[in-house]
């Protein structure tokens, strides 16, 4: 990535409005064991700024690494333009996990992030299923970040409206197998960099299947945005992959 594809990157959607852009993988803080830039809900809007993107779905990475209640205040905090917040609870304690969810549930907080990965959880842990299962039934849009290949089992056949945030175009037939067959399936754009991944999306499943997703501000923005930008979908479909798809899954329809 040059500096004068990152510089273009900020017009690189000409025909999409910046406010109907919206990127379904937004973090703010950092994690501690890493290098990275500020992860503040300031630098986090600039940099949706300088790309075009009018905002997304945004989650504190404290509640995942150290305290699930602290980390889902700060993110209601974060109530910058066009940050929609995303809740999270902590897989590594079941009991609490489902308690949290059907707490977010009566505040009327039907949006979570599962943060996997960063909390070790294998896909036969009998929290993730509670959990999948316990979203499904009070109608949560689910993010789940991980290896699609192990983490799709506790949320098929359910009716589980899911978006998988780590789809990586060298795992994306068995994605798309898998959206065959469970209509609530979605995945981010942000790894499916190969020449026609994104293509291959629209072709199998629909463009309707797929977020644009970033994960500001830990990778470069442009990247995903340029991928779109350049692909062969059409306007009609660059226009879901941009923003119509997660307005539409906020709005409670599969």
């Amino acid at each position: 990535m040059t500096r004068e594809d990152t510089t273009a990157a900020a017009g690189c959607l000409p025909d999409i409005p910046p406010a109907e852009v919206l990127d379904v993988d937004l973090l703010i803080g950092r994690y501690p064991d890493r290098p990275g830039p500020p992860g503040d809900p300031d630098s986090v809007r600039a940099v949706l700024d300088a790309h075009g993107i009018g905002g997304g779905l945004v989650c504190s990475l404290r509640g995942p690494l150290f305290d699930v209640d602290a980390g889902n205040a700060e993110t209601r905090r974060a109530a910058l333009p066009g940050f929609h917040p995303v809740s999270t609870v902590d897989l590594r304690d079941g009991l609490r996990a489902v308690r949290t969810l059907d707490r977010l549930a009566d505040q009327g907080r039907r949006i979570v992030r599962l943060f996997c990965d960063e909390q070790h959880i294998e896909p036969d842990f009998p929290a993730l299923w509670q959990v999948a299962r316990r979203a499904a039934d009070q109608d949560f849009l689910v993010l789940v970040s991980g290896d699609v290949r192990r983490l799709w089992r506790p949320f098929a056949g359910i009716g589980a409206r899911v978006v998988f945030l780590d789809t990586h175009f060298y795992h994306l037939g068995d994605f798309l197998l898998l959206a065959r067959d469970e209509p609530g399936f979605h995945t981010s754009s942000r790894l499916l960099s190969s020449p026609d991944g994104l293509e291959l999306v629209a072709a199998e499943v629909g463009a309707e299947r797929m977020l644009l997703g970033t994960r500001t501000p830990l990778y470069v923005a442009a990247v995903p945005l340029l991928r779109l930008a350049k692909s062969g979908l059409d306007g009609a479909q660059r226009r879901l992959v941009a923003g119509a798809n997660l307005r539409r899954l906020l709005e409670g329809r599969t």
